[in-house]
């Protein structure tokens, strides 16, 4: 591709690797654009962002596609991965450590695949207090972070399929289809609720961004290598 044609627009399938947030993505995303090219400046943005600790696909548009970035983050998203039954962490994730530990003895594969049917259809969600979510202009982890906490109002998600694809407890894995603002944390914390158990979200990797598959995604070093050809 030429320098042109990332000004113009380009919309990039970029395959998350662990522990890099959204943003380390697309700053090094363009920074190798700016040197290949040798540009002073050109816009670049991701369409929805991943957790560090998820993997997965992550929408990156260049130039005058980042005007359609909005349209891309309000698709339907699809999610693989693993909750861990039995535990709590106060990031609904592996961010934090263990602070609850709760019995799975009565967890057996009817109870989970009927449980997941209380999160099929309109849902009501709390957010995680560990979010990039802003809060009187701070953002929700900035607080949690410094230890402090804040009512989190409940918002309305939808989940259009939730299926058990492998029991292997206390590990327990997931395929999820939902709604623009879904959090699978959230959606963890309270699937081990529902259990009369607790569960934090271990494992996540975004599959879909509506028609966009991560199987089509480039890796970091892929992309950066595509840019030298």
């Amino acid at each position: 591709m030429t320098e042109e044609d990332y000004k113009n627009g380009q919309v990039l399938l970029i395959d998350k690797p662990l522990t890099w947030t959204s943003f380390q993505v697309v700053n090094k995303l363009r920074w190798e654009i700016k040197q290949r090219f040798k540009l002073k400046k050109i816009k670049v943005g991701h369409a929805g962002t991943l957790d560090p600790l998820a993997t997965g696909l992550l929408i990156i548009c260049t130039g005058k596609q980042t005007k359609q970035i909005d349209t891309y983050q309000g698709q339907i998203k699809e999610y693989t991965g693993t909750f861990t039954v039995g535990a709590t962490t106060p990031s609904y994730d592996l961010e934090t450590e263990i602070n609850e530990t709760f019995p799975i003895e009565h967890i057996s594969k009817e109870l989970l695949e009927e449980t997941t049917k209380q999160f099929i259809g309109e849902i009501q969600q709390k957010p995680p207090i560990f979010s990039a979510i802003k809060k009187d202009g701070k953002r929700l982890y900035e607080l949690a972070r410094k230890g402090e906490t804040t009512e989190i109002k409940a918002r309305t998600v939808s989940v259009l399929e939730f299926e058990i694809t492998n029991i292997n407890l206390p590990k327990v894995d997931f395929r999820i289809v939902c709604s623009k603002g879904t959090y699978i944390r959230s959606l963890a914390f309270d699937f081990g609720k529902a259990l009369n158990s607790g569960a934090h979200l271990s494992v996540l990797r975004r599959t879909k961004i509506g028609g966009f598959s991560v199987e089509n995604a480039l890796s970091l070093e892929e992309f950066i290598q595509s840019l030298k050809n």
